[in-house]
Order: structure tokens, then C-alpha cells, then sequence
């Protein structure tokens, strides 16, 4: 379906179509990612997060490694690192070189939650994705890394 149709307009100038559809389609997967991680009392930024530090392969990362690596850089990294210490998945001490820098990692119960939402989200994201062919898939992130130079 044309975005047109979906948004009840038309005579859009192409930039436009390309923006808005780019905003819709993501309403759609955010979306498709917060109905799996809802039952779980998680975030999709939180998620991020503890994705982020079990890619640290035990290595604590500092605040401002985290929001680096953010998907959503609006984020508040504090807040969401402090809602994952009371869940048990990550925890934070001072660095021992430099008092004024965290060291957060992950906790053992941390990956373990990770290991049971992989499936559920990469079933998901299979999902999103499942009407594109593997070629279309790679045109799409092509196109889209195209876009991302430009807008950064």
C-alpha cells in the first residue's frame, strides 16, 4: 500500500513520501519490538542497553560508551541504566583509575534474559522483514545507510 492511501493524502513531493513512509515504517517495528518486550517489563531501549553490554564480552563500558552506541540517542542512559540495576541485569561501581567514571556490565542474570528474548525478537524481526527477498534486504540497507550519511 502507498503511503498515500495509508496517510489520506496525495500529490506528495517525493521527499516527502520517502520521509514519511520512513517515519511510518518505523511506528510499525517499534511497535512489533515493544509488544514482545512488554510482557518482560522491558524497554526496546532498555534491550538495546544490555545488548550493548553483553557485546562488551565482560569488559565494563563507561556511560558514555553505552549512549555512544545507542540506537535512540535521546535516550536517558542513566535512568534506563538504573531501571536494569533494580531488574538485576547490570551493575554499576566506580572506576578504580578514575573516580569520576562508572564501569556498568552486565550480570549473569542479565544474559540470561538476553538469551531468552534473542529468539523472541529475531523471530520478530524475521517477521518484519520476511516479504523482502534477501537481495531487496540488502538494496534496503544500502539505501538507507545512503540516507543516514546525509542525514548525519
Amino acid at each position: 500500500m502507498h503511503i498515500e492511501e495509508i496517510i489520506k493524502t496525495n500529490n506528495l513531493p517525493v521527499s516527502k513520501k520517502v520521509v514519511v513512509s520512513l517515519l511510518f515504517s518505523y511506528s510499525i517495528i517499534n511497535s512489533k519490538l515493544n509488544d514482545v518486550l512488554k510482557p518482560h517489563d522491558i524497554s526496546i531501549q532498555q534491550f538495546n542497553v544490555l545488548r550493548i553490554l553483553r557485546g562488551q564480552k565482560g569488559v565494563p563500558a563507561t556511560l558514555a560508551t553505552v549512549q555512544d552506541r545507542m540506537i535512540n540517542k535521546m535516550s536517558n542512559t542513566t535512568r534506563l541504566i538504573d531501571k536494569l540495576i533494580k531488574k538485576g541485569y547490570v551493575e554499576k561501581e566506580i572506576n578504580n583509575k578514575n573516580k569520576r567514571k562508572i564501569d556498568i556490565t552486565i550480570t549473569g542474570k542479565g544474559l540470561a534474559f538476553l538469551d531468552d528474548i534473542d529468539i523472541l525478537i529475531d523471530s520478530t524481526e524475521q517477521d518484519i522483514v520476511k516479504t523482502l527477498s534477501n537481495n531487496e534486504a540488502q538494496e534496503l540497507i544500502r539505501l538507507l545507510g545512503k540516507i543516514r550519511l546525509i542525514a548525519n
